[in-house]
């Protein structure tokens, strides 16, 4: 048969994606992953439980996919500033990140459901939206914004002051204070406090220099940024507590979608796994907050139920009111929240 010149020339130009095909397949090779957080750095085993979680967590996943993932860890802010990881992550500018999600308010107003002040009383209701509605639609706006949510996170707060106490409304009156939200530092606004926003591990040097008096923020944080060193009383969230924080574990989903199959189903596992030692670890630091600062001289204080209803009323006509006026989104998402009990 005669072979013409295009013939010949369309042959020599699919044999190189013949034989590739005919080769087999190599490995890809380790890829590396940074997942950056604000919080100090530890070890596996002793720390900051928001930063043990994030070494367990790629600890396994590296077990688990035999290397085929790797990860760097930076602590303490690091690798980048506190508030850019978020929007670093939509862009898959940063792998991953231990984030609280109200942080990112500025940028996406949804995620300040997740410090919606009195919404969140328990540890259990936080964890029962994972499964309903609101957890649906929080997990799947987030993704419209770039973001894959892996671990959730739920942290009970206190409050330290160089000052007075804090336990009721009245208390906050003249006070410069830190919330860690829009909605928080309206709240508290409201009851007559001075607000000033800052990360919180910006809170020492703050209250150090006398730019803040006193700041809600988590329990662990409350340690792990030794403000007992500064502060002269401290309310404990063990009694009950109006700020309750979703502090999860983030994932770019640029990043998580260009996983493979396998690799996928291991993040989303461990991710998973991570959920039951986050909780029983900052319960742990709700308790271990009032022996640390009880050791240090520092007065200790709870909430009640009573208390807490005042400071609800507040929020409720303060802080929610102007969360569901935001956008229609906002609003649904403060509706299904609050169709969620503990």
């Amino acid at each position: 048969m005669t072979m013409t010149r295009r013939r010949i020339l369309g042959g020599i130009a699919a044999a190189p994606a013949l034989v590739a095909g005919l080769r087999p397949a190599r490995a890809a090779g380790p890829r590396t992953l940074k997942i950056s957080h604000q919080f100090p750095g530890g070890t596996i085993d002793s720390g900051d439980f928001r930063d043990r979680l994030v070494r367990r967590f790629a600890a396994e996943v590296e077990k688990r996919t035999n290397d085929e993932l790797k990860f760097e860890i930076y602590p303490g802010s690091s690798l980048m500033k506190t508030i850019p990881q978020f929007s670093a992550v939509r862009k898959a500018a940063l792998d991953m990140s231990l984030y609280p999600l109200a942080y990112a308010g500025g940028e996406v107003p949804e995620v300040n459901i997740g410090l919606m002040p009195c919404l969140v009383t328990s540890y259990q209701q936080g964890l029962n939206w994972k499964k309903t509605e609101i957890g649906k639609e929080l997990t799947a706006a987030l993704e419209k914004k770039g973001v894959k949510l892996i671990t959730w996170v739920w942290q009970a707060g206190g409050v330290a002051s160089r000052a007075t106490p804090v336990i009721s409304p009245g208390d906050v009156k003249g006070l410069k204070i830190r919330g860690g939200s829009r909605e928080m530092d309206l709240m508290l606004k409201e009851a007559g406090g001075i607000i000033s926003s800052v990360p919180s591990d910006e809170i020492y040097a703050a209250m150090q220099t006398g730019a803040l008096d006193a700041a809600v923020t988590s329990s662990t944080s409350l340690i792990s940024f030794r403000l007992e060193e500064i502060a002269k009383n401290v309310t404990t969230g063990r009694g009950g507590s109006f700020w309750f924080m979703l502090e999860p574990l983030i994932m770019s989903k640029e990043i998580y979608d260009g996983l493979t199959a396998d690799q996928k189903k291991v993040v989303s596992a461990v991710g998973e796994e991570m959920e039951a030692f986050g909780l029983s670890q900052a319960k742990a630091d709700d308790d271990s907050l009032a022996t640390v600062y009880g050791k240090a001289g520092v007065k200790v204080a709870e909430m009640n139920a009573e208390i807490l209803g005042k400071w609800r009323e507040i929020a409720q006509a303060t802080a929610w009111k102007d969360f569901a006026a935001r956008n229609a989104d906002c609003a649904k998402l403060l509706k299904l929240a609050e169709a969620v009990t503990a």
